[in-house]
């Protein structure tokens, strides 16, 4: 890791204020070079921030690893150099992003895109969708065949390092169909079980257990590994009370009653005890009244709320516990 992409996740880590106080300190070269890193972060490995707040041996007053961004990076430039200067510098870190791997994806058409990569290697797929966004890289895996969905995936989680001549390889095939080239001149860091489960996170509920379902059959190991850092709706037991208050005046009240049909008992009672006495009353009354549901209509509403919770925990007002962290008792 470099010291100026270690430099960009301490600043993240600071928040806007703070941040903008150190970038006011900095050079305009520093500023738009740590900007860059910072709009290059996404989202970041709780583990990998620790490490480095300690190798500069900084207290960190949380563990929650928030989001870079190209918008935040204009938030910390706007605060530090004001909108003028923030301005000139956004436009010429617009142009260097370019030279991310795959960038000119980010945007585009998922069945477009689609149409393009179906009949690739699983390993070229799985490149590809190691590069791309997690929502753009999800659609495009839910649209793959069930037995090209479990190679592809496997795939993603077991990659590390990729050359850059591959790279360079596999958009030079898409520049054809596109008319984009890409030019990474660094060794890039890509795949890992956290890209798979960001895509997988993103995916519909039948496509997200249909793939944990193949790559149980073909590596069980992997399989537990990726449920394990995936937050599937059961998991809101895991939210603190405040979180979950939260989460629930953002969701549709029919959606909330779908949602916990056949939910074991600890997951309703998670969600009721944070809901005032006549909001309970009224949630426990729907529930009764909706009578059997469909599987895939159930589904469908956890897959919203689970939706909501992860835009939450993205902005950065909730926090999840994943892996080691411990989960929270429900007396």
């Amino acid at each position: 890791m470099t010291g100026a992409r270690k430099a960009a996740i301490m600043l993240v880590q600071f928040g806007k204020e703070q941040s903008a106080e150190v970038l006011a300190n900095m050079t305009e070269k520093e500023v738009e070079m740590l900007s860059a890193e910072v709009a290059r972060l996404g989202k970041l490995d709780p583990h990998q921030v620790d490490d480095v707040m300690d190798e500069f041996y900084a207290m960190a007053t949380t563990r929650y690893a928030g989001s870079g961004g190209m918008d935040y990076a204009r938030e910390l430039l706007e605060a530090s150099l004001g909108k003028e200067r923030a301005a000139l510098i956004l436009d010429r870190l617009e142009a260097s992003m370019n030279d991310i791997p795959f960038n000119f994806l980010s945007h585009a058409d998922p069945r477009q895109l689609l149409s393009y990569v179906q009949y690739e290697h699983p390993q070229t797929i799985a490149l590809v969708l190691a590069h791309i966004p997690s929502a753009l890289a999800s659609s495009i895996l839910a649209g793959l065949p069930l037995e090209v969905q479990t190679e592809v995936a496997h795939r993603i989680a077991i990659m590390d390092r990729t050359s850059p001549d591959v790279i360079r390889q596999v958009e030079n095939a898409l520049q054809r169909k596109l008319s984009t080239v890409l030019q990474p001149d660094e060794l890039s860091t890509v795949g890992g079980l956290q890209p798979l489960v960001d895509i997988i996170n993103r995916a519909d509920r039948t496509t997200e257990r249909l793939i944990l379902e193949a790559l149980e059959a073909r590596n069980p190991e992997l399989a537990e590994e990726i449920r394990r850092r995936m937050f599937m709706f059961e998991d809101i037991i895991n939210l603190d009370d405040r979180s979950v208050q939260l989460v629930l005046r953002q969701v549709e009240p029919a959606d909330l009653a779908t949602a916990l049909k056949g939910v074991p008992e600890n997951v309703r009672e998670k969600v009721t005890r944070n809901l005032s006495e006549r909001g309970r009353e009224n949630l426990l009354e729907e529930i009764d009244l909706l009578g059997p549901v469909k599987v895939k209509m159930v589904e469908e509403a956890q897959a919203k709320i689970v939706g909501v919770i992860r835009t939450l925990e993205d902005s950065g007002q909730i926090e999840i516990q994943r892996g080691g962290e411990a989960d929270e008792l429900i007396a």
